[in-house]
This record gives structure tokens, C-alpha cells and sequence, in this order.
């Protein structure tokens, strides 16, 4: 779709930034990308809404990175009909260092319930509804569990849950955990490089759909 609509001025100049570094994707990061753009197509052609649930084993980083950069890049393409999820294998929190990690990007990520694993209201464009992001399992009720595509972001929950129930498409787009780099001088660079690339690949792949 031609039409493009603006995001908070923060995050939409992070996306210019990585849209300018498309040519950075391997080839084969592309091509499992198009899998990506192929379901969201189909589910378009059928007149149904696209759920995309993005699903990594606790459900506390690569995961809530995923879901947030894809509803934002489905607003910002003018894609209609597009919901997105995460959850997990089990429940823990969204790491607050993930947290700060999108809010450098531009998201703006509000607390609404502070805990062992808190609420986060997550705002991406003027006048849209917040994604509300906290740690769940994959089919927990507050998730879509019906006819969605199982984004696999972690190697572990890719090969430790082959069953994904509810879903009519799987895709594996893993990505190395930043947690890895946990109180380590590296910290926040790691963090910002896993928002930048999951970023960069989410906003390709919706670039490239055509409805």
C-alpha cells in the first residue's frame, strides 16, 4: 500500500533510519521473512483479520520486541486488520530492560500495574488504541488462540514446542536473546542492536505486503 500513515515523531525517526538499512538483511533472513508477508496476504485476500501471535519461552523480550514493532509497522503501512500477541511458553515479566529499550526507539511505554510481572500500556501513533503488553503464556485467554500465525522469535520455544495449538501457520524468525548480555558492559548496546535488527526485519516484511 502506497499510503503510509505517521507514527510518534520519536519512533518514526527511528524507522526512517531503519528502513534506510533494508540492503543490511541477509538474503535468507529475507526469505524467511516472506513467509511473514505471505500469511499476512492470504489472511487479507480472505477478508480475515491477520492475528499474529509472537512467541518466544518466557515471553520477557524477543517476543514483546516482535509483537510491538509489527503493530506499529501494520499502522505505519496502512495495513488494516492487523492484531498482534506475544506470550510464552510460561509467564515471567517484560524485562524492564527491553522496556527501555523501545522507549529509546520512540515507543512511548506507560506502567499501568506495577508487580511481579507488570501492565504496560504501549502508544506508537497519535489516536490508536495502546498495545497492553505484560508476560503470558501463549494461549492465555487474553490472546487470540484461534486461526494465527506462531512467530517463533527463540530457538528454544521453536524446538521445544512443536505443537503450537490454535495456529494455522508457523514461522520461525529466531533471533539471539539479549538477555546474554544481562549486567555485562555490553548491556545496553546488546538491547538497542536486538530492537534495531527485530525492527529492521518486521518493518521489511510488512513494507513488502500487498493487499
Amino acid at each position: 500500500m502506497s499510503t503510509r500513515n505517521a507514527l510518534r515523531q520519536a519512533l518514526q525517526a527511528t524507522v526512517d533510519n531503519l528502513m534506510n538499512e533494508f540492503d543490511q538483511i541477509p538474503a535468507s533472513r529475507k526469505e524467511t521473512l516472506s513467509l511473514l508477508v505471505s500469511f499476512v496476504e492470504r489472511k487479507i485476500r480472505e477478508g480475515h483479520t491477520v492475528y499474529l501471535n509472537f512467541i518466544c519461552t518466557h515471553n520477557s523480550r524477543r517476543s514483546h520486541l516482535s509483537q510491538l514493532w509489527a503493530q506499529a509497522a501494520a499502522h505505519h503501512f496502512n495495513i488494516p486488520n492487523v492484531v498482534c500477541f506475544s506470550g510464552g511458553t510460561e509467564a515471567t515479566a517484560f524485562n524492564p530492560r527491553a522496556v527501555k529499550a523501545m522507549q529509546e526507539a520512540g515507543f512511548l511505554i506507560q506502567l499501568k500495574k506495577d508487580g511481579h510481572n507488570p501492565t504496560y500500556e504501549v502508544h506508537y501513533a497519535e489516536n490508536t488504541k495502546p498495545v497492553i503488553a505484560f508476560s503470558k503464556k501463549y494461549d492465555d485467554p487474553f490472546n487470540h488462540n484461534n486461526d494465527f500465525a506462531a512467530v517463533m522469535t527463540c530457538s528454544h520455544a521453536d524446538e521445544n514446542c512443536p505443537l503450537v495449538f490454535g495456529a494455522s501457520a508457523r514461522i520461525a524468525l529466531t533471533y539471539d536473546d539479549p538477555k546474554n548480555f544481562d549486567d555485562t558492559p555490553q548491556e545496553a548496546e546488546k538491547y538497542t542492536e536486538r530492537v534495531n535488527e527485530i525492527g529492521r526485519e518486521i518493518l521489511f516484511a510488512f513494507s513488502n505486503v500487498k493487499a
